[in-house]
């Protein structure tokens, strides 16, 4: 009978001992994501209560201290009577928050542009919202703001805009001005008149796209290889006017006239009567027959008959 009591004595000891062992200790700070703050976010060892809501958490991005009565309060309303508070007097309770600024808010505008095909490939959207935008402690989520209404006015560039922030319920209405904007070419540097462009010197910066439609711009394939018409200078907007098929041979230049028969070549010193660009026929002087013939301009300084005269001599 002694023995039997005894281990009965043991088996409670025990039983006491795990019990004290599994009972939930007090976190003296929690860091939550959730609008609500669970038995496990405020305890370890929560068990199995601990997904149950004890408190609302604070607004994203704040901190709030909660002090032990309230906490037994709590804890006792859901049928956690019995908790390790390990010295702990107030919780430190920080919720969790990302920030939603004028970028993030700029870059949901620029993808709804891009769904409606509005903003195409190559294109930005220069956005300048109505009223200064202040940083906003959102819910810690993959997608703290939404963009739910975008409403723009391509004539005239006006938008109004409604978002929600999550963990926000009151929605974010906004207004203000978008500029379509496109690349077009700028002159790198001040060039001469008849400098023959290169994409070295050609530069792409965003312009509004009005501005670009209404002034007319070159794309790179109408520029490059071709010659500028008069001097320009740094940052000058290239419009197809600024240029013009690079010219080989210059009016009143002094040229070579070459002419090709199998492994002949014949060659005499000839004045262009005008300008010519590769290609292009042009009217030469025969300085040693002082003739006139007919060519076209092959290299810098260079033109070449397709067929003699009659008299090669004459050439």
């Amino acid at each position: 009978m002694i023995i039997r009591t005894a281990l009965a004595a043991l088996v409670l000891a025990a039983s006491m001992s795990v019990t004290t062992l599994a009972a939930p200790v007090l976190k003296p700070e929690v860091n939550v994501v959730s609008q609500v703050v669970t038995v496990g976010d405020m305890f370890d060892d929560a068990g199995v209560m601990a997904e149950a809501p004890l408190f609302r958490a604070p607004k994203p991005g704040t901190a709030g201290m909660v002090p032990l009565d309230a906490i037994k309060t709590a804890a006792a309303r859901i049928g956690l009577k019995t908790f390790d508070a390990a010295g702990v007097v107030n919780v430190r309770v920080m919720r969790k928050s990302t920030v939603v600024d004028e970028q993030s808010l700029t870059k949901l505008i620029a993808t709804n542009l891009t769904s409606k095909g509005i903003l195409t490939t190559g294109m930005t959207a220069q956005t300048m919202f109505s009223n200064a935008i202040t940083p906003i402690n959102a819910e810690a989520v993959d997608a703290p703001a939404t963009l739910v209404n975008l409403r723009y006015l391509p004539e005239t560039g006006a938008f109004t805009a409604r978002f929600m922030i999550s963990g926000i319920a009151t929605p974010l209405d906004l207004a203000g001005t978008i500029d379509l904007m496109i690349p077009a070419p700028h002159l790198a540097a001040n060039l001469p008149a008849g400098t023959i462009l290169s994409q070295q010197d050609i530069i792409m910066r965003p312009v509004p796209l009005k501005y670009a439609e209404s002034t007319g711009f070159a794309s790179l394939d109408q520029l490059v290889g071709k010659q500028l018409q008069r001097q320009s200078r740094e940052g000058m907007l290239l419009k197809p006017a600024d240029v013009a098929t690079a010219q080989l041979i210059a009016r009143n230049q002094f040229v070579t006239i070459y002419f090709h028969k199998g492994p002949m070549t014949l060659t005499v010193k000839g004045q262009a009567l005008a300008s010519a660009a590769p290609g292009e026929a042009v009217q030469v002087l025969n300085l040693m027959s002082n003739r006139v013939v007919s060519a076209t301009a092959t290299a810098p300084g260079a033109v070449e008959i397709a067929s003699a005269p009659t008299n090669l001599a004459q050439l």
